[in-house]
């Protein structure tokens, strides 16, 4: 038997991890993520009496020694807080905002990219249009509209980035069904008197699915860099609470001296957004039957 056919017939959690071990980047990646995840939720809670903590003796300390412990690992900022607890803080704001906007553009995007593919008409025509309408418009120009005209807080900020990024799932969902419907066991099932629901239930959104999660994935990163783009002019999360792209805009007044400030948080930001796109990466190949072999082999 080849070592393929010997990996295959291992159950699928061991097959999933051993090929992941074969990759360093897809190995270091989810590593990278799986430590994200636990500091934002155990780890947040655990720091949270630090985050404010003012010390103005050990203000403004260099990263990357642990003389005054393991708190002041990356430094501290001019006030004398941890900026390691800072960032772990933060990490829980944003991540729930990136993973809650994507949830809700998911839902919304999928559900009405769906109905306009399958069902056509005039129904799909309009949904287009204001689709269309959305599109034209840059983004974070949009966002900092709704936001100038809203009081920018996280529930308003999750919303109005929900929305931005609803055309996206919209349109390839759209785009996925009109070519899954015109396979021949979606054709089959309609012929025989199938439902419509019927159908969509078993056929279109299994084989749809794969795409709009790793959609998904790559739009958690995105959402995340929006928001901390919102957060550096002052339109995202505001004070006392605390987020990645804050932390890099309030950095940004001392990148001369305690220039630990701003880089560190902007790092994390480009490189959880780098592994989620390393991961999902890896992900497309894996589930698609065509190219699996290359993670295989």
């Amino acid at each position: 038997m080849s070592e393929i056919a010997q990996v295959m017939h291992q159950p699928s959690r061991i097959r999933i991890l051993k090929m992941v071990t074969r990759d360093p980047l897809v190995l270091l990646s989810a590593l990278f993520l799986v430590l994200l995840l636990f500091a934002a939720t155990v780890g947040a809670s655990l720091v949270e009496p630090s985050i404010a903590k003012i010390n103005i003796a050990l203000r403004g300390q260099p990263p990357f020694q642990l003389e005054h412990g393991w708190l002041y690992f990356l430094g501290s900022d001019s006030l004398g807080r941890s900026l390691l607890a800072r960032i772990i803080y933060a990490s829980r704001n944003t991540l729930m905002i990136a993973t809650s906007a994507v949830a809700i553009s998911l839902v919304i995007g999928v559900v009405l990219g769906v109905w306009a593919g399958y069902k056509g008409g005039w129904q799909s025509t309009l949904i287009m249009r204001i689709t269309d309408s959305i599109m034209s418009f840059p983004i974070l120009l949009l966002a900092i509209l709704l936001l100038y005209i809203m009081q920018a807080q996280n529930q308003t900020i999750v919303i109005v980035l929900a929305v931005s990024r609803i055309p996206m799932f919209l349109r390839v969902a759209r785009a996925e069904v009109l070519e899954v419907r015109e396979r021949l066991f979606v054709t089959a099932s309609i012929t025989i008197g199938s439902k419509t629901a019927w159908i969509l239930r078993k056929h279109v959104l299994p084989t749809i699915t794969p795409t709009l999660l790793t959609l998904a994935a790559l739009e958690v990163g995105f959402v995340m860099l929006s928001e901390s783009s919102l957060s550096f002019i002052g339109l995202g999360v505001q004070a006392p609470e605390i987020s990645w792209g804050l932390l890099v805009s309030q950095g940004t007044q001392h990148l001369g001296t305690l220039w630990w400030l701003a880089v560190i948080p902007g790092s994390m930001i480009v490189l959880t957004a780098l592994s989620l796109n390393l991961l999902v990466s890896w992900t497309r190949i894996y589930l698609d039957p065509r190219q699996k072999w290359r993670v295989e082999a």
